[in-house]
């Protein structure tokens, strides 16, 4: 039997943002989500928010992140932000450009944690690849049920969000 239950498939196209909602609850407290599509503004950064158990995006000031962005044209570079109101670079790519990414959301439902996460991606920017590694956290003790993901005018995307099963 696989460690990973698919919870939800989403797909859109010319969308601005995309909500996966009532995805994560009490029967795992850790999720893998992956994404791929491509998008049509410029140089895109795609960038998620949590939602709430009341269905409300989380656009607080309590998002820590940093990512290590290793562009094949270009030396790598470290990006950070504390106390944002989303976290950023989930993915990045050029215009109608593929990306792909894979995501983990650590202990989201829990009302007495925090919300971490950690991401990979993959991307075509105007320079060449750029693959992307990146941490995050939702400094905030609430439910979370979803997440978004926004910045970009999506010309196709598909979300696929897993629980993850750990046995003892």
């Amino acid at each position: 039997m696989s460690n990973l239950r698919l919870i939800n498939e989403t797909t859109a196209t010319s969308v601005s943002s995309v909500d996966i909602t009532d995805v994560f609850s009490a029967d795992f407290d850790i999720y893998k989500i992956t994404g791929v599509g491509d998008f049509t503004t410029g140089n895109g950064k795609i960038y998620a928010r949590f939602i709430n158990s009341s269905g409300s995006v989380v656009t607080s000031s309590n998002y820590d992140w940093a990512v290590l962005s290793m562009e094949s044209s270009s030396s790598f570079n470290e990006i950070r932000s504390t106390n944002d109101s989303s976290l950023e670079r989930i993915a990045y790519s050029n215009n109608g450009a593929d990306f792909g990414f894979t995501t983990y959301i650590f202990n989201p439902y829990s009302s007495s944690r925090y919300s971490f996460g950690l991401w990979q991606s993959e991307g075509v920017p105007s320079g060449g690849g750029l693959s992307i590694k990146g941490i995050g956290v939702l400094k905030q003790t609430a439910s979370m049920t979803g997440i978004q993901f926004f910045n970009v005018d999506f010309t196709d995307i598909s979300v696929k969000c897993y629980g993850l099963r750990v046995d003892s």
